[in-house]
């Protein structure tokens, strides 16, 4: 399979730190050593992400955090999704490159600290919310790294296992922690500076060796559900480009004469009839939900049906609903016709 996507990630070797990673290693190994019931906290709550709701969710999760960089930046948002077969020198790979905002040293510290997202102030059109999606990556990979134009941040499970083991040496109560969990520790937490830069005609690439043939399965059969719901739920993006060993398949989005129009080079053109709803939501309805939540006042809804040459409503060919509705998300909710 032929690609025009880098997926080389490489580490610093000239000691620049672009994102200021090593403050951030060194804030949270000091607080597991100071308290072990602080890192039992961080592993618990990885662990909930990675292995429960959102392990299903990567791709969705990948398309969302690629709709709200174009949100951030003004831009068309496209996103293309490349599963790199194994060969001699490494694992499979599943790089998702996007446009919009680079990754930068805010976007680097949200990705390494659970439920603190850098989007929470963002207005209406952004859908991520809380910072928890990226949490989705550990579902298949223990090596994933964000390259951007300005510099990289990556993680790493065996770099993680050992910091932390160095940091129990002088924290009993942590080295108890770690043999209890066989050395399994919150990856996500501790990230490292990384080289290499996202592909021509990208911001931003998602790089995620894949940890076994079970992840490369999941990102397969992941990869193989995309549909038009992603582009209807997301009008950020115009456009998503699948590659794997099968081949390359894209999906675009455009408006046409009223209704929105995918064309997908596997399935032929699609056209949808959306009706999309949002507005401020009342300060008294949220006065008892988290503080981050209160920050971001805005609902919408978006409906869609499936409509022939005509506008005649036609069966659903793609899933009811992409993401269940919360008040800062965009759902896609598909009438049973």
């Amino acid at each position: 399979m032929e690609s025009d996507v880098s997926v080389s990630v490489r580490t610093t070797t000239d000691g620049t730190d672009p994102f200021g990673t090593a403050r951030l290693r060194r804030g949270v190994l000091d607080a597991w050593g100071a308290s072990p019931a602080r890192f039992r906290e961080d592993a618990n709550a990885e662990e909930d992400l990675a292995l429960g709701g959102y392990r299903d969710r990567l791709v969705v999760e990948l398309a969302q955090n690629a709709a709200d960089a174009a949100h951030r930046a003004g831009v068309t948002g496209r996103l293309r999704l490349t599963l790199h077969p194994a060969d001699h020198e490494g694992p499979a790979v599943l790089a998702a490159a996007n446009t919009g905002a680079p990754l930068d040293a805010t976007g680097a510290e949200s990705l390494s600290t659970l439920r603190a997202s850098a989007k929470r102030e963002q207005g209406p059109g952004a859908v991520g919310r809380f910072g928890v999606g990226f949490a989705a990556v550990l579902a298949v990979s223990d090596e994933p790294a964000v390259l951007g134009r300005h510099g990289g941040v990556r993680w790493s499970l065996a770099e993680a296992r050992e910091l932390a083991a160095e940091t129990a040496r002088y924290s009993p109560g942590l080295g108890d922690e770690l043999r209890r969990r066989d050395g399994h520790v919150p990856l996500l937490r501790l990230p490292l500076p990384a080289e290499g830069t996202a592909p021509d005609g990208y911001d931003t690439v998602v790089v995620l060796p894949l940890r076994d043939t079970a992840a490369q399965d999941l990102a397969e059969r992941l990869l193989g559900s995309v549909d038009d719901a992603l582009l209807l739920t997301l009008p950020g993006l115009a456009e998503i480009v699948v590659e794997t060993a099968d081949g390359v398949r894209t999906l675009r989005r455009s408006e046409d004469e009223g209704y929105v129009r995918i064309d997908d080079t596997a399935t032929g053109t699609h056209r949808w009839r959306t009706v999309t709803h949002g507005g401020p939501t009342d300060a008294e309805l949220l006065k008892d939900r988290p503080v981050e939540e209160r920050l971001r006042p805005h609902w919408s809804v978006t409906w869609a049906v499936p409509v022939d040459g005509e506008g005649a409503p036609r069966y659903p060919r793609t899933t009811p609903v992409v993401h269940a509705p919360t008040p800062t998300d965009e759902p896609l909710g598909i009438p049973a016709l």
